[in-house]
């Protein structure tokens, strides 16, 4: 964790004043150098507390999670609270099989099918619901407005050369073209390890993400913040096409990842990161007034709603993968005594 932390801080330190993908100033800024460094030095610090903060308040709510479960999981199975609940069960299912083989199948936790497809589904609808409102607001609220043009004003005190000049690199992560060749070189380690069924969710994700973004962006057309750096941006503001392309992209390769690893602790760490990563990318559009707050909030919303069609496209499909696997090694047991015998 400190050696990221560390990385951001020798990425401020060091970097150059001008340069390929770094060449960007602020448009009238007659701040003085020592504000500045001031100004840098408090945010870099505020942002190492934040993440040491965060990283360990997540840690700690992820084992107060597991063991809650795993607690409630051994009550409803053994003693008298798992007792009344086999009974409470079988008196439902006595009068109503139906619904209750439907509910169970719906909530199991041992097939993907079940509990983790039922609460990917909730979560896909609870992100459409709450994208919807954020339109609402958008369109018949001035409150937003003025909420984003608050927080757009109170971030100029933060828009430093330096911190303009870290925050454009980390936005070019999320460019169309950095995604397409991040998606591409994702697409060939995948092929080449053999996990071919994880290609076709990784574009789902990135067309669906990128598709739902460009209809809003024409759709709305709303116009981005006033211009203060020398980054120009040609497309409407609302939503994102950054945040949206970071969380989709960037969330299903962590999903990968994880889904690999060994130890929770890692798969904390993994998944952590790659958070970390999309909020500064998210954040980034706003330091440089490149976007408003509800602008990145509504790409994070629609590129959350599409990495959850994915991670629901690619475990349907590990799912199958495995069933099928288990059908052919049962069918060569069976087969085999056959064979003994003929020879």
């Amino acid at each position: 964790m400190y050696t990221a932390s560390s990385g951001i801080v020798l990425l401020f330190v060091s970097m150059p004043d001008e340069g390929p993908g770094f060449g960007y100033t602020l448009q009238g800024d007659s701040s003085s150098p020592e504000r500045d460094v001031e100004t840098n030095l408090i945010f870099l610090a505020t942002l190492f507390v934040v993440l040491v903060l965060v990283r360990w308040l997540s840690w700690l709510l992820l084992k107060s999670t597991h063991h809650l479960i795993t607690r409630a999981s051994t009550m409803t199975n053994t003693g008298r609270p798992g007792k009344l609940f086999r009974s409470a069960r079988a008196h439902v299912g006595g009068k109503f099989p139906r619904t209750m083989a439907l509910v169970e199948a719906r909530l199991t936790p041992r097939k993907f099918t079940g509990l983790a497809l039922t609460l990917m589904v909730l979560a896909a609808v609870y992100i459409a619901a709450l994208l919807g409102g954020l339109i609402d607001q958008l369109r018949e609220s001035e409150g937003l407005v003025e909420m984003d043009n608050r927080i757009n004003d109170a971030l100029g005190a933060f828009r430093t050369d330096e911190l303009v000049h870290v925050f454009a690199f980390i936005t070019e992560w999320a460019n169309t073209s950095a995604v397409v060749a991040v998606a591409g070189v994702t697409t060939g380690l995948l092929m080449a390890l053999r996990h071919r069924h994880l290609v076709m969710p990784l574009w789902v994700v990135v067309l669906g993400s990128h598709i739902t973004t460009y209809a809003g962006k024409y759709g709305f057309g709303r116009e981005r913040p006033e211009v203060v750096t020398d980054i120009m941006a040609a497309t409407p503001s609302f939503p994102s096409g950054h945040a949206t392309a970071a969380i989709a992209v960037y969330g299903f390769i962590a999903y990968v990842l994880s889904r690999e690893a060994v130890t929770v602790r890692r798969r904390f760490e993994i998944v952590f990161w790659s958070a970390v990563l999309v909020v500064l990318i998210g954040f980034s559009r706003m330091l440089l007034s490149l976007h408003y707050t509800s602008d990145v909030l509504a790409g994070f919303l629609v590129g959350g709603f599409w990495l959850l069609v994915g991670f629901a496209i690619a475990e349907l499909s590990r799912s199958r993968r495995s069933a099928q696997g288990h059908q052919d090694g049962c069918g060569s047991r069976i087969q085999s005594p056959g064979t003994r015998q003929d020879s």
